[in-house]
């Protein structure tokens, strides 16, 4: 016998398996088919179909510098000569108690002097917003404004 003639007991090859939940064969070791069993498949959990069909509560809307709180109950100058004598104190107060401002939620509003109409009573007006044209009516009749 010569060295060349020798030959090996054991091959070095391995047999080949069959996939049954290997990596290789049948299905590859996915176990299935459709969606799960293709390359990339991205099923999404249920809680997320869930999450999607919930409303949401979304910021500012479309006008962010919208303002939050309150907005404040416009009187007019008309209203004030017709409800209040000369030199009388015109306060939020007073003027929900007077019916022309309503309370939100218990609480007296903020309440802002507007300019429309002519005055010739002489009026204090103290923790009120007034305007420009309003101020400048309210002291020209005699009146003040805290």
């Amino acid at each position: 016998m010569q060295l060349h003639e020798l030959k090996q007991n054991i091959s070095n090859r391995k047999a080949r398996r069959v996939g049954r939940g290997a990596t290789r064969g049948k299905t590859s070791g996915r176990g299935t088919k459709g969606q799960k069993a293709r390359a990339g498949h991205k099923i999404r959990p249920a809680i997320r179909d869930i999450i999607k069909k919930l409303p949401k509560r979304r910021g500012r809307g479309i006008h962010p510098n919208k303002v939050i709180g309150p907005k404040a109950s416009p009187v007019n100058l008309e209203v004030l000569e017709n409800s209040f004598k000369n030199g009388d104190i015109v306060t939020p107060e007073i003027l929900a108690l007077k019916g022309i401002v309503r309370k939100v939620h218990g609480r007296v509003p903020v309440v802002k002097i507007l300019g429309d109409g002519e005055i010739s009573k002489a009026f204090v007006v103290e923790r009120c917003l007034v305007s420009a044209s309003a101020r400048k009516k309210i002291e020209t009749a005699g009146g003040s404004v805290k």
